[in-house]
């Protein structure tokens, strides 16, 4: 099992120091508005002192993907161009959350909408199953977004789409935020692919009152051991890093998850 952050690429020296394996960027930082600042953002990438082997924040807000305004070429000549990025600096699984982007228009049809989310993913599918990179559909509060709510509802339209590199993201703060079933861990783990943690109020594990006990036993008896990746509002991150990355490790280490 490997533990990673969630942060930006300069943050990499911290991150290392504290023990992480792994770091988990933006997506939306590989597409700039000027095409012509990639290389420097990627050569940012390439220097890094830890590999970022998984990127969140998929879609920009504005590229909408459900509704009666989508423009398909714009969103599939992002989607193109982005996989690509995300290859590039070696990454291989990308968190389909982008709540601004999917959310449905008020009064639109929840039928419609998911539909279009489906045949978003199919799209997603045609560039991300040759490029060897793993989608998984992130489930949001309902605070985020208003559709993909629950794990269930993830791993249901991961089946509909029906593509081996769409799978499914479990975390733990937006299922606490549902008052999800912890249990889901469990039922659902044949499309769990990664995690995502925190702790109450959003802050750093460690900081609050989180079940992690259930959580780490759910993870054990599900038979997880892919990545978990801490998705938090830090404070101060050079100094609660160590501490975050400290108590994740006790929590599942104990377990041996």
């Amino acid at each position: 099992m490997k533990l990673g952050c969630c942060t930006i690429i300069e943050n990499s020296a911290i991150a290392k120091k504290a023990g992480f394996d792994f770091l988990e960027c933006t997506v939306v930082s590989l597409v700039p508005e000027n095409d012509d600042d990639f290389p420097g953002i990627l050569e940012r990438y390439q220097e890094s002192g830890l590999p970022v082997e998984a990127c969140n924040i998929f879609l920009p807000g504005s590229l909408k993907i459900t509704g009666e305004h989508v423009n398909i070429s714009s969103v599939e000549s992002y989607v193109e161009k982005a996989l690509l990025r995300v290859k590039q600096i070696g990454a291989d699984t990308v968190v389909f959350g982008s709540g601004g982007a999917r959310s449905l228009p008020e009064g639109f049809s929840r039928k419609k909408g998911e539909e279009q989310i489906i045949q978003f993913l199919d799209l997603v599918a045609n560039y991300s199953d040759p490029l060897g990179i793993t989608v998984v559909i992130e489930p949001l509060n309902q605070k985020e977004s208003n559709i993909i709510n629950s794990v269930p509802e993830a791993v249901r339209i991961a089946k509909k789409v029906n593509r081996p590199s769409i799978q499914v993201l479990a975390d733990f703060y937006h299922m606490d935020e549902e008052n999800e079933p912890l249990g889901h861990l469990v039922s659902e783990k044949d499309y769990i692919r990664h995690i995502h943690v925190a702790d109450t109020g959003r802050r750093a594990p460690g900081t609050g009152t989180y079940p992690y006990d259930r959580f780490v036993s759910c993870l054990s008896e599900a038979g997880y051991n892919g990545r978990i990746s801490i998705e938090c509002q830090w404070q101060d991150f050079e100094a609660e890093a160590g501490a975050a990355r400290q108590f994740l490790s006790s929590v599942l280490y104990s377990r041996k998850v």
